[in-house]
């Protein structure tokens, strides 16, 4: 919740005066519960569904990061309330998990991928064919010189948060003629 890439996506969504919801998983920091592998981390997705629906009324736009967006996307896929998607650094292997993102053939909700080329988490071929299997809508960013968590590599050291950051803003700009409070560069 509190990591540069979550914060960065964060600035991307309040740059158009979307409401955000920034939350932990069960087991995460403070939060109460325990680690379910990604099943019962669905039910968290689908409960702040339901507060960010009943609070704000509003169509909602789904990002996560990581296991954050496997997961989340695989909650939000389907779901009406979701009028779109972004999945930030999609995981293939992490942490001794392998993830598959089979429910995206059915997802029809407009979709972003965007990840490092040099994401140790999710080999290119490996989520270009992950791209290739879910419908259109969706976009494929690939950020130059970035590693899993959108900062640098030794080829190319500073940070690609502001790139990642520019490609949300273009989406949303794009997919849902959103006009920002932040001019694009």
């Amino acid at each position: 919740m509190h990591n540069k890439v979550v914060y960065h996506a964060m600035k991307a969504f309040s740059s158009f005066a979307l409401p955000v919801l920034r939350f932990n998983f069960r087991g995460t920091g403070l939060s109460e519960g325990e680690h379910d592998s990604g099943h019962g981390e669905q039910h968290d997705v689908r409960a702040a569904l339901s507060w960010l629906e009943h609070n704000f009324k509003r169509p909602i736009l789904f990002a996560g990061f990581s296991f954050g967006s496997q997961v989340g996307m695989r909650a939000c896929c389907g779901d009406a309330r979701v009028k779109g998607m972004i999945g930030l650094g999609l995981p293939v292997r992490a942490a001794g998990r392998d993830y598959e993102y089979s429910f995206l053939a059915k997802c029809t909700a407009p979709k972003l991928f965007i990840s490092g080329d040099h994401d140790e988490f999710g080999p290119r071929e490996t989520l270009a064919g992950i791209w290739e299997g879910a419908p259109e809508p969706k976009r494929l960013v690939w950020i130059g010189g970035a590693d899993h968590f959108f900062q640098g590599t030794v080829e190319s050291p500073s940070p690609k948060l502001a790139e990642m950051q520019m490609e949300m803003r273009l989406w949303l700009q794009d997919t849902f003629a959103l006009k920002g409070a932040t001019q694009l560069p």
